[in-house]
C-alpha cells in the first residue's frame, strides 16, 4: 500500500487549515483594534456628556421671544419687517408691509415682501393666519 497520496492530501488539508487559522488571527487582530477604537470613542463621548451636564447650569436660559433665539436671514429687510409687526397689533398683508416700509406698491416689491414673510413663517417667527395674511407668532 502506497501512503504518499494520502500524506500529500493530508499536507494540503493542513496547509489550508493553517492558512484559515492565520486569516482568522488577522481578522481577530483587526476586530480587536476596531473594538479598542470604539471603546475609546465611547469613553470620549461619556466625558463630553459629563462636561456638558456639568456646564448646563452656566448656559443662559432661552429668551421667551422666538425672534431673539432665531437668526434672521442676512437681508436688511427682515428686521424692518419685524419692526412693523412690533408696532402693529393685527395681521398684515405684504402690501401693508410695503406701505409701512415706503416701498413702491409694484407687484415685484409686494411679491418679494410676501416671500420674505413666508420665510419668517418657516423660521417660526410669524404665522400665516389666512393665505396672504401674516401676524406675530404668539
Amino acid at each position: 500500500m502506497n501512503l504518499n497520496p494520502l500524506l500529500q492530501a493530508l499536507d494540503l488539508q493542513e496547509d489550508a487549515a493553517r492558512a484559515l487559522a492565520d486569516d482568522l488571527r488577522t481578522q481577530i487582530d483587526t476586530l480587536q483594534t476596531q473594538l479598542r477604537e470604539a471603546e475609546l470613542h465611547l469613553e470620549h463621548l461619556a466625558i463630553t456628556r459629563t462636561t456638558i451636564t456639568g456646564l448646563a447650569d452656566r448656559i443662559p436660559a432661552q429668551s421667551a421671544d422666538p425672534s431673539a433665539s432665531l437668526e434672521l436671514p442676512e437681508h436688511p429687510d427682515y428686521p424692518r419687517i419685524l419692526a412693523v409687526f412690533i408696532d402693529t397689533t393685527g395681521p398684515l398683508k405684504a402690501r401693508d408691509i410695503c406701505q409701512a416700509l415706503d416701498f413702491e406698491l409694484l407687484p415685484k416689491h409686494v411679491e418679494r415682501t410676501r416671500a420674505k414673510m413666508k420665510r419668517l413663517v418657516t423660521l417660526g417667527i410669524l404665522t400665516e393666519t389666512e393665505p396672504g395674511t401674516f401676524s406675530k407668532k404668539q
